[in-house]
C-alpha cells in the first residue's frame, strides 16, 4: 500500500516509517523545505498542514494516512492561538484532504482518556487530544484510534525530561503530580499495533487503548530509571507545588521549551491508566513491561544531543499566524461570518476604516486620507459555505505573498468557527508590528467574538437568514 505518515520527522513516526517501508510505499510528511533524499519505498514530501491545499497534495495518491502530529511547539514567528487551536485545525486539514483524496483509513494517535469523576479537571491538553479524536471520527474516512499515556522511546519528550530530571538532580522536590498513575508503553510496541491494523477493515472505526501491563506513577518511574543509571538519588514529596512552578523549575533543569513541558505537566495531573475492556490486543506477544521498556529507551539514549522534540522549527521568513475560536450563531455558516466580519469592521471604529469591495478584492480603507490599509482577495475556487478562504494581496499594512491568507471554516461539526490568519508578512518592522498591529489584531477578534456571542444569546427569537449586503458579495 501507499501510506502518509504526517509527523514522520519525530521520535514515533521516524520508527513508524522505517518499519512500515519494509513492506509497503511510505510517503514521509515533514514542513521542512529541503526535503531528504528518497529511498528504497520512502518517499519524502514538504507538506505545512496548517495549509490544506499542501495537505491534498501531500495525502494524493495514498490508500492509508498516519496522523502523530502535535502542535505544541511554535510554527511561526508569532503564534497567536493556544496549542488546542492550532491542533485543531491542522486535524481539520488533515481529514479534508484525507476525504478529498478518497483516504481508505485514516490511523490517529492520541492520547489516554483519564480516569476522572470530575471532567471538568481533565487538562487542556487532554481535552485537545479527544477534541482532534472527535475530528476523526466525524470523518466519512474510517479510523482506527490509539490512545496511549508515555511512549518510552530514547527520543521520546516525556522520557528525555524524566531522564534528564534523574541525571541532574541529586535531590528533588517531588510535587503531588508526580504520584498520579500511569500506564506506560514502549515505543515498538506502539509501532507494532499500527503495523497490525493498516489496511484491515475490522479495525476501521474502532478504538483501542495502547498500554503496558504496569501501571506505575511519575515517581515510581524516576526511581526505576535512578535504579538503572546506578545513581543516588533522593526524592522529597511536596503537597505545595503548582504546575506553574513545577513548569518552571523542569525547564531549567532539562532545558526543555516551556512550550512543551507545561501541557505535559498539566496532563500529569490527571491518573493516565487503561480500560481493560478497550486495551489493544496484541496477539504475537504481550506488550513490553516498564522494566523491558527502560531498557530499550536506553539502549541508543545520547543525553549530550538534544532531542528533536526540543527544538524549535527553524522559520526562515518573519512570519506570523493568529489562531481564534469563536462561537457559531445558529443557523450560520462559515461564508456568513466571513460577511458579518467585514460588515462589522467598520462600525468598530466608525469614521476611522471603511470595507470595500470590488468583484473578488476586499479592501479595508482608511477613509481619510484614503490609503489601501489592507488587500484580500476572495478565492472562490478554494472556498465552500464552510470555509472561506482569502489571500493576502497587500495594502501598507502587508507585504504581498502567495502563502498569506485569512480564513473562516466551521469545525468540530458545525459547533464551532475558527478565524485564522496564516503566513502573515508585515510591511512594518517586525519589532514594531510585534507590538501594535498584530495586538490590535487580537483586539479586533476579542470585540468579533464578543459580536457572535450576542447573536448566539438570542434563543428565544431564532436568527433571520443572514442577509447579504449587496456591496459585499464573494461569489
Amino acid at each position: 500500500m501507499k501510506v502518509v505518515v504526517a509527523g514522520a520527522g519525530g521520535f514515533v513516526g521516524s520508527a513508524v516509517v522505517e518499519e512500515l517501508r519494509k513492506r509497503h510505499h511510505v510517503i514521509a510528511l515533514t514542513r521542512q523545505r529541503q526535503l531528504p533524499e528518497n529511498s528504497a519505498n520512502l518517499e519524502w514530501r514538504s507538506c505545512d498542514l496548517f495549509s490544506l491545499l499542501e495537505a491534498e497534495k501531500g495525502l494524493a495518491d495514498a490508500d492509508v494516512a498516519i496522523y502523530l502530529v502535535h502542535s505544541m511547539l511554535p510554527s511561526s514567528s508569532l503564534s497567536q492561538g493556544t496549542f488546542d487551536d492550532l491542533d485543531l485545525i491542522v486535524a481539520d486539514n488533515f481529514v479534508r484532504a484525507a476525504e478529498k483524496q478518497k483516504i481508505k483509513q485514516i490511523i490517529y494517535l492520541g492520547g489516554l482518556h483519564p480516569v476522572l469523576i470530575d471532567s471538568d479537571k481533565v487538562s487542556k491538553h487532554l481535552q485537545s487530544r479527544g477534541e482532534v479524536e472527535e475530528i476523526f471520527r466525524k470523518s466519512i474516512v474510517p479510523a482506527t484510534i490509539f490512545r496511549s499515556a508515555m511512549i518510552l522511546g530514547s527520543q521520546g519528550s516525556s522520557f528525555q525530561i524524566m531522564l534528564r530530571l534523574v541525571d541532574r538532580l541529586p535531590v528533588m522536590i517531588c510535587p503531588s503530580w508526580t504520584r498520579t498513575e500511569s500506564q506506560p508503553i514502549a515505543l515498538s510496541d506502539v509501532v507494532r499495533a499500527i503495523n497490525t491494523v493498516l489496511g484491515k477493515p475490522q479495525d476501521f472505526k474502532q478504538s483501542y487503548d495502547l498500554a503496558g501491563p504496569d501501571i506505575l506513577s511519575y515517581l515510581e518511574m524516576m526511581k526505576k530509571v535512578a535504579t538503572k543509571r546506578k545513581s543516588r538519588r533522593f526524592f522529597i514529596p511536596s503537597p505545595v507545588m503548582t504546575p506553574g512552578l513545577s513548569t518552571l523549575w523542569v525547564r531549567l533543569v532539562t532545558g526543555a521549551p516551556k512550550e512543551l513541558i507545561e501541557p505535559l505537566v498539566e496532563s500529569l495531573t490527571c491518573p493516565m491508566t487503561a480500560q481493560q475492556q478497550n486495551l489493544f490486543p496484541f496477539k504475537d506477544k504481550p506488550a513490553m513491561s516498564f522494566d523491558e521498556s527502560l531498557d530499550e529507551a536506553l539502549k541508543n539514549c545520547d543525553l549530550s544531543k538534544e532531542p528533536r522534540a526540543f527544538r524549535s522549527p527553524q522559520l526562515i521568513h518573519r512570519e506570523a499566524r493568529s489562531v481564534q475560536r469563536l462561537p457559531l450563531p445558529a443557523g450560520w455558516r462559515a461564508s456568513d461570518v466571513a460577511r458579518a466580519y467585514m460588515k462589522w469592521l467598520p462600525r468598530l471604529s466608525p469614521g476611522l476604516l471603511n470595507v470595500e469591495v470590488q468583484g473578488s478584492e476586499v479592501a479595508f480603507v482608511l477613509r481619510w486620507p484614503k490609503i489601501k490599509m489592507l488587500v484580500l482577495q476572495h478565492s472562490p475556487e478554494r472556498s465552500t459555505p464552510d470555509r472561506q478562504l482569502f489571500y493576502v494581496r497587500g495594502g501598507r499594512m502587508a507585504q504581498a505573498g502567495e502563502k498569506g491568507r485569512l480564513e473562516f471554516r466551521e469545525t468540530l461539526g458545525g459547533t464551532a468557527i475558527i478565524a485564522a490568519l496564516h503566513n502573515f508578512r508585515p510591511a512594518m518592522p517586525w519589532s514594531v508590528y510585534r507590538w501594535t498591529q498584530a495586538k490590535i489584531h487580537l483586539l479586533v477578534m476579542k470585540r468579533f467574538r464578543h459580536f457572535l456571542q450576542r447573536r448566539l444569546r438570542r434563543k428565544s427569537k431564532p436568527l433571520p437568514p443572514f442577509e447579504n449586503p449587496p456591496e459585499i458579495v464573494f461569489r
